[in-house]
């Protein structure tokens, strides 16, 4: 796996510090072509997808540097992974809106960025606490992005009133989405989860994880389990049949 810094410009001149985590490219061996290795069309598949991380609220001090354990986890499985800092965060120029609104259009510049620099067909959104009501109101903006990722969605009724504004985009898109939360989550219960989860569109996965909370689930020591459940859900984009393997608790 390598990591690059790359700065992306938005169409408002906002300039977003940006991290590519690149897999290990295959070893290209002469006998590799006259034994074609049988994971080869799988490699293919992987590389065909890009992944877009979204960071927690940059208001509270969240940063890409949040995602890196995720990122490199999914680089390791063979998937380029891009982590960036939004507007007003870290090295990124451009002060943080306190809905969140503003940051939608940093998410969108960056998987266009990404759809037109890497040889990709294919996005997957993965946005992280305040950072998943954001990328969900990216998902419908990009042609490229063909699923989403949700850890820790902050429905509840008090942060309602900062992030309800973009519950409609996510709830209302046809694309195949995953709802990661820990039972314990302190922004949203699981009863929450569920209700507003009945009036969404297309295909919708839930994954809950017994006895954790909110913070807990975006802490280092949770970072394997986001990446398989990331990669899980990847693969049933291929393989509709394995669509339910995600609809579970998991204990802690």
């Amino acid at each position: 796996m390598s990591r690059e810094t790359q700065t992306i410009e938005t169409a408002e001149g906002i300039k977003l510090d940006a991290r590519i985590f690149r897999p290990q490219p295959p070893h290209e061996e002469e006998e590799e072509e006259e034994n074609p290795n049988p994971e080869q069309a799988q490699s293919d598949e992987k590389s065909s997808l890009a992944i877009v991380l979204v960071h927690p609220y940059s208001v509270l001090g969240g940063c890409q540097g949040l995602m890196k354990g995720i990122a490199r986890g999914l680089a390791h499985r063979g998937f380029p992974a891009v982590t960036f800092d939004m507007r007003g965060a870290g090295k990124s120029s451009g002060r943080p809106s306190l809905t969140g609104s503003s940051e939608v259009r940093d998410v969108v510049s960056v998987c266009k960025w990404v759809a037109q620099n890497f040889s990709v067909s294919r996005i997957l959104l993965v946005g992280s606490s305040a950072g998943a009501p954001i990328a969900g109101s990216a998902v419908n903006q990009v042609e490229e992005v063909v699923g989403y990722v949700s850890l820790g969605y902050p429905f509840g009724l008090t942060a309602s009133i900062l992030f309800g504004g973009h519950h409609k985009a996510i709830l209302q898109s046809p694309k195949p989405k995953l709802f990661v939360m820990g039972t314990r989550d302190g922004f949203t219960s699981v009863k929450q989860l569920q209700n507003k989860l009945k009036s969404a569109a297309g295909r919708v996965e839930t994954h809950l994880i017994e006895g954790v909370s909110h913070f807990q689930m975006e802490g280092p020591d949770y970072d394997a389990q986001m990446v398989d459940l990331i990669a899980r859900f990847i693969g049933s984009l291929s393989n509709p049949g394995n669509q339910g393997a995600l609809d579970q608790h998991s204990d802690e």
